[in-house]
């Protein structure tokens, strides 16, 4: 089963480094490629795990960020997050085409992919189709994958509310849905972020339970 971890743990510290470097055990400058998805909802604490993991790399590190100043609401949550992150990281605002933006990053770069939940969106709004959005997450993720070191990827946990009342918001809830699966299935370590808190899904699949 999975279990809970509490990322900001005095009795843990060193949680985040052992993450990151559960495979290989290597130092940043190593050829480790460990990847992390982070899933949750609004405020669960996905971007700043995702920030803290990438300070801990230990090397240099690439963000790569999906979102566009669309209103001042947006504009605002916007330098509030770029505030978050140490200054000598190498930015890159990317709503679109995040395939390219990962294959151009160094091979020894940290990359924090911040987030898939606009970039569907925004994806959506350019009028692409569900099918060619799965196709791009599918490529796209094959790109992170080839990546040496370790990409971090933030993203919503849209399905538990509500019905949206709309046919844009049902589409949109679930091509996001299923582009959190086919990121999940090419990461080593998911994360559902509650109040704070990580539950580890990576050693749960939908085949596993009672009777099964």
């Amino acid at each position: 089963m999975g279990r809970t971890q509490d990322i900001t743990s005095p009795r843990d510290p060193n949680f985040l480094n052992r993450l990151i470097f559960a495979s290989t055990g290597e130092s940043a400058g190593g050829v480790h490629r460990d990847s992390v998805l982070l899933l949750g909802g609004a405020r669960s604490g996905k971007s700043s795990l995702a920030v803290d993991y990438a300070k801990r790399f230990g090397g240099p590190v690439t963000f790569i960020a999906t979102a566009e100043p669309g209103d001042d609401e947006m504009a605002a949550r916007i330098v509030d997050h770029q505030q978050q992150r140490p200054s000598e990281w190498t930015t890159v605002e990317e709503p679109l085409d995040i395939a390219t933006a990962i294959g151009e990053v160094p091979h020894g770069d940290c990359v924090v992919l911040d987030c898939l939940t606009l970039w569907v969106a925004n994806l959506l709004g350019n009028g692409v189709t569900s099918t060619e959005i799965y196709d791009r997450a599918a490529d796209t993720a094959a790109v992170a994958a080839a990546h040496r070191s370790p990409i971090i990827t933030v993203s919503n946990e849209v399905g538990s509310g509500l019905v949206p009342t709309t046919n844009l918001g049902r589409v949109y809830r679930d091509v996001l849905g299923d582009v959190n699966q086919i990121w999940a299935d090419a990461t080593e370590h998911v994360y559902l972020l509650v109040a704070g808190r990580a539950l580890e899904l990576s050693q749960l699949t939908g085949t596993e339970g009672p009777g099964l």
